[in-house]
């Protein structure tokens, strides 16, 4: 009987150790890929410039189940459950207990995490540049845009305290590096169709 004990216990060992190890593993990556610059503060995903430039509102609830199982918070769960048993079995607690104090554990870090990361995206999410702020705004073609639609050029815009370029298309005439346009319409997340400015005084 105590081989037996013995050998779950040492299954379990390895269980929640490997768990430990590829939770941190995963934070550990994370957090050196943060470091260098590389990716953003999530698993690689920016959430609020994809919903912000399609319009979308994906709903409090979709934002609070995407915000509690992210690679984060996931990894942090596997993290704290395997550490959490680990340290359970090595202490000889009751493989049953231990398996549910570390579900327990783990559960509870992943939603201070998400929490956290929430807060965290909330936060940038308030410096972050709306293109469709920039709708009705006057602007400078900054390189040539093509009469009637038939290619795009680029503008600049002063749009939420700051300078910012869209591409544009035009419906008229050709419109020269340089010249005055109002952004008359967004066609796409990053691209408005613009018109001449003293076009829009008549």
């Amino acid at each position: 009987m105590s081989s037996a004990i013995l050998g779950f216990d040492w299954t379990m060992t390895l269980v929640y150790m490997a768990c430990a190890a590829a939770g941190g593993t995963v934070l550990v990556l994370q957090t050196l890929l943060l470091l260098f610059g590389i990716g953003d503060s999530d698993g690689g995903i920016d959430v609020h410039h994809d919903v912000s430039a399609h319009g979308g509102d994906t709903g409090e609830g979709h934002d609070a189940a995407f915000g509690l199982f992210s690679v984060r918070t996931v990894a942090s769960f596997f993290t704290f459950f395997g550490l959490t048993g680990w340290y359970g079995t090595s202490s000889g607690w009751n493989p049953t207990v231990t398996v549910v104090v570390a579900v327990l554990g783990g559960t509870g870090l992943m939603v201070l995490v998400a929490l956290l990361v929430q807060a965290q995206m909330r936060l940038q999410s308030k410096g972050n540049l709306d293109p469709r702020n920039a709708l009705g705004l006057p602007g400078r073609v900054y390189l040539r845009i093509p009469a009637r639609n038939s290619g795009l050029g680029k503008v600049t815009v002063k749009v939420q305290g700051r300078s910012a370029e869209f591409s544009a298309v035009t419906s008229g005439d050709e419109l020269p590096t340089g010249a005055l346009v109002k952004l008359v319409r967004q066609s796409t997340p990053d691209t408005f169709e613009v018109a001449p400015l003293q076009e829009e005084k008549r």
